[in-house]
């Protein structure tokens, strides 16, 4: 092995490299695109983030105002007179209790290279609001839709029996009014079944921070790998039924400006993976590379930088082909097609260059585990940098322990790989 093959050897090395730093860009913009693109057209289709806000409660209070009026000059001086009026302010009344319960039910749908986490929701919630004062009030209740592009079925929306009116534009809410008795209290019923993408949350007030009494929601999952987003309160209780968790928020008295929430687990997207996997390409052939040349030094077997050329074509191609079939099969089916055509070619190749046993028992297998097994590491999200890092520490293993009593001098000068100890003169 001479100094001039090894620089061919790496400049094959950095032409693969920016042929596979050209491909992940590629599969990034795509990705990027239909992500902007799709993600609107799931949004319209399914519906959007659900983010449910309380019911708003309000008691009208009338109160006499006295108004100066000018009614113009007389004898040089401004005639004014009093004008008494009724206003009504809206005071704001917390809900005496929440009683919501919600079922979540997850159903993932793909387009094009990303799968989107959409879900089917229904919710029921019953409040309570009482009447503080001693006469008799008018109260206000307004609801407002979790989400302006979603479909709401079986909805409905009432105030002590009575239903809201009905308005032109649902997106900015409903509202209905009762009459309560002094210390009186309403009972308000929601409940709709609704469709919704990505995130569920619930949130106790439009903005800031709100207090609230006497609060419990418990949520139903099919689905057990629940996440909470930031911002959050992580549940009081959660139990396992059935595939999934029923969860239960559970407050006697709170103040916060937290919501609940939960985030809906994510499907193993492929484009995004696909476009990991190529990044990471190099460092996968860069071990081949090193694996082949050490046993080409060992065995006095050393391929021409021309058939590490053709290597590295192989190599590529598993990431070309996987790059461009996420689009049309399943990402476990097109990894195994893209690992065996890409396998199929080296062995094939390095079987008319080299026999059948160093492509089978050396070659295939340094593909097997430095392209397959290092590339099929990233499905497992969270364990990718450890299952690399174990999987190059013993390779270097290995590698010392075959390389130890190589002579390198020897090797690169062009003689034999194995060392000799120098002989022993005994005295006379």
């Amino acid at each position: 092995m001479s100094i001039s093959r090894l620089l061919a050897i790496s400049a094959i090395f950095i032409l693969a490299t920016l042929a596979w730093f050209a491909l992940g860009a590629s599969i990034v913009a795509r990705t990027g695109e239909f992500d902007s693109r799709l993600g609107q057209e799931v949004a319209q289709l399914w519906g959007g983030e659900h983010r449910q806000v309380a019911p708003r409660a309000w008691v009208e209070r009338p109160r006499q105002v006295t108004d100066q009026v000018s009614e113009g000059m007389r004898d040089g001086k401004i005639q004014t007179r009093d004008v008494t009026r009724t206003v009504v302010d809206q005071g704001p009344l917390p809900l005496a209790q929440s009683r919501v319960d919600v079922d979540l039910k997850l159903s993932h749908r793909q387009k094009g290279l990303l799968w989107y986490d959409t879900y089917a929701v229904g919710f029921r919630g019953q409040y309570r609001v009482r009447n503080p004062d001693p006469v008799e009030r008018t109260l206000g209740v307004e609801f407002t839709f979790p989400s302006s592009t979603a479909i709401y079925d079986q909805f409905r929306f009432r105030v002590n029996q009575q239903s809201a009116n009905r308005v032109s534009d649902l997106s900015k809410g409903l509202s209905t009014k009762v009459v309560l008795p002094a210390g009186g209290e309403a009972l308000i019923e929601i409940a709709y079944d609704s469709r919704g993408l990505d995130k569920w949350s619930y949130a106790f007030a439009q903005q800031g921070v709100s207090e609230v009494a006497d609060f419990v929601l418990a949520m139903t999952t099919d689905f057990v790998d629940v996440d909470f987003p930031a911002g959050t309160m992580s549940p009081s209780d959660k139990r396992q039924q059935g595939a999934g968790w029923r969860l239960t928020w559970r407050f006697a008295s709170l103040v916060t400006g937290q919501r609940v929430g939960m985030d809906l687990p994510n499907h193993l997207n492929p484009g995004p993976l696909a476009a990991r996997i190529t990044a990471f390409a190099p460092v996968s052939l860069l071990f081949f590379l090193v694996v082949l040349v050490i046993l080409g030094v060992l065995q006095q077997r050393n391929l021409h930088p021309v058939n590490y050329g053709f290597l590295s074509a192989a190599f590529f191609a598993f990431h070309l082909l996987l790059a461009y079939m996420v689009d049309h099969v399943d990402i476990h089916v097109a990894f195994v097609a893209s690992s065996a055509v890409s396998i199929g070619l080296v062995v094939s190749y390095l079987r008319l260059v080299s026999g059948t046993a160093f492509a089978l028992a050396r070659a295939g297998l340094a593909q097997l585990v430095f392209l397959v097994l290092f590339s099929y590491a990233f499905f497992f999200e969270g364990y990718t940098g450890l299952t690399v890092t174990l999987g190059a520490i013993t390779t270097l293993f290995v590698l010392m322990q075959m390389t130890a009593r190589v002579d390198w001098g020897r090797v690169f000068a062009g003689g034999s790989t194995a060392s000799e100890a120098p002989a022993v003169a005994g005295r006379s």
